[in-house]
């Protein structure tokens, strides 16, 4: 059976931190779906626009085998107020399953309460709430801690799509 894999986004999400994940997916023959706050079009940091499939209202952990969460400034920020994302991002976490993070995402997996004494990286910007959460910080272009794979920048996107993409393999 096909494994699938959600994106969470909002308004203001990073446009190559979830368009190269979510392309790399599908070339390899994974099934992916947009979780949005609503059905309503995002539109990404650079205004490209996406529909979602489905809101956060409609979802549910048992259908997924992981997530990924884009960056950007904004859409992290919007997505770690929503009860519904948070309680999402932690059941994924105490399934084992699958939970990429990239750049400023870490902001939901703090508000989620998913990253205390766990080996993680960030957009330096967030280091400090990082670290603050309890995070074990690694300036590295990927850490992985288990089922938390996570990046800093754009830039890392190679190796963390390796990582991923090496984990949902196992």
């Amino acid at each position: 059976m096909t494994k699938k894999i959600a994106f969470i986004a909002t308004d203001g999400y990073e446009d190559l931190e979830l368009h190269y994940p979510r392309i790399r997916l599908i070339e390899a023959g994974y099934n992916v779906e947009l979780i949005g706050l609503t059905n309503r079009e995002i539109k990404g940091k650079w205004g490209y626009p996406f529909l979602p499939d489905l809101s956060i209202e409609k979802a549910d952990t048992n259908d997924y085998d992981g997530i990924i969460i884009p960056g950007g400034t904004k859409n992290p920020d919007y997505l770690r107020r929503d009860q519904k994302v948070l309680e999402f991002v932690r059941k994924i976490n105490e399934q084992g399953k699958l939970i990429g993070a990239i750049c400023h995402a870490g902001w939901v997996l703090i508000s989620a309460k998913i990253v205390k004494s766990r080996k993680a990286t960030s957009y330096f910007a967030i280091k400090d709430d990082m670290i603050n959460a309890g995070v074990i910080f690694e300036d590295n272009a990927v850490v992985i801690d288990k089922n938390l794979i996570t990046s800093r920048t754009p830039e890392d996107l190679p190796e963390f799509m390796k990582a991923t993409l090496k984990f949902l393999e196992s």
